[in-house]
């Protein structure tokens, strides 16, 4: 006996993918990539050194103050962890092979790309991202404050990279000329090309940031 199988039309399949974002349909496959993982841990869970490799999973990170408990794959990096397991989407992957500069974030103040850091190696480090940079009362990081008041960037996907950059380079050299500042960002990359304008926001955020020290 032949049977026939319905397919279904092309007009179903598009009403089913409307609702699936880019996002969610990363964060499903790292889901499924975990789902497949603990199933082999399961399998294996009769020998002591795989039931040593499970735990290893499970880690504490400080992220922005705070420590955070999460399930980390071996080969997982920060950018992955920090956007799609604990939902800091500020920080934005660009290029994803440390060259754009877009997911910098600051690891023990020091800029870091953190598509090109493992998240195991943060373990006894203290992660800082956009999104720990204001004040508990809402108050902006003056760097983010300066960005404000002169407009600095344009698609703004690179902006969370350039701030953190800024931010962990100012710890060093609070008031830096126009050449330092610029040789300080260099690592990272605008695609919009504005690089006049980025300066001019961060050389105001600086300013702003002495001028909190002043009155401090």
């Amino acid at each position: 006996m032949e049977v026939m199988f319905d397919m279904p039309d092309e007009s179903n399949i598009k009403e089913v993918l409307k609702g699936v974002s880019r996002r969610k349909f990363i964060q499903g496959v790292i889901a499924g990539g975990a789902g497949v993982s603990a199933a082999t841990y399961l399998f294996r869970a009769s020998t002591a050194t795989s039931a040593a490799s499970a735990g290893e999973r499970l880690i504490t990170i400080n992220v922005n103050g705070r420590d955070r408990r999460v399930d980390v794959m071996k080969q997982e990096t920060l950018a992955m962890t920090l956007r799609y397991k604990l939902g800091l989407t500020g920080t934005k992957i660009g290029c994803d092979r440390a060259e754009c500069g877009a997911c910098t974030v600051l690891i023990d103040g020091v800029p870091r790309y953190s598509c090109s850091t493992l998240t195991h190696t943060v373990r006894n480090a203290k992660v800082l991202t956009i999104e720990g940079l204001a004040k508990e009362d809402g108050t902006l990081h003056p760097v983010q404050q300066g960005i404000i008041e002169e407009q600095g960037f344009q698609c703004a996907f690179c902006m969370s990279g350039f701030v953190m950059a800024s931010v962990g380079f100012l710890q060093t050299n609070p008031n830096p000329t126009r050449a330092e500042l610029a040789h300080g960002i260099s690592g990272n990359l605008c695609r919009c090309q504005d690089y006049d304008k980025i300066l001019t926001a961060l050389l105001r955020g600086a300013e702003i940031m002495r001028g909190e020290a002043t009155h401090a």
